[in-house]
């Protein structure tokens, strides 16, 4: 299990179509929240989702 807070940087294991995979976690609870670095979406999954497809914290 990877630790991550608030505000840090993640690469995720599938690209985005804009075409880059980091991504800065903009809101936590039972559910993150993550916008794209590059193109600026945000998307929300499930904690367990995130997990699950989360690859490196890059930056906590």
């Amino acid at each position: 299990m990877q630790s991550y807070k608030l505000g840090s940087i993640v690469i995720m294991k599938k690209q985005h179509p804009c075409g880059t995979n980091e991504w800065t976690i903009i809101r936590m609870g039972a559910d993150i929240k993550i916008k794209c670095n590059n193109c600026g979406r945000s998307i929300m999954l499930s904690r367990i989702d995130f997990n699950k497809k989360l690859k490196k914290v890059v930056n906590i």
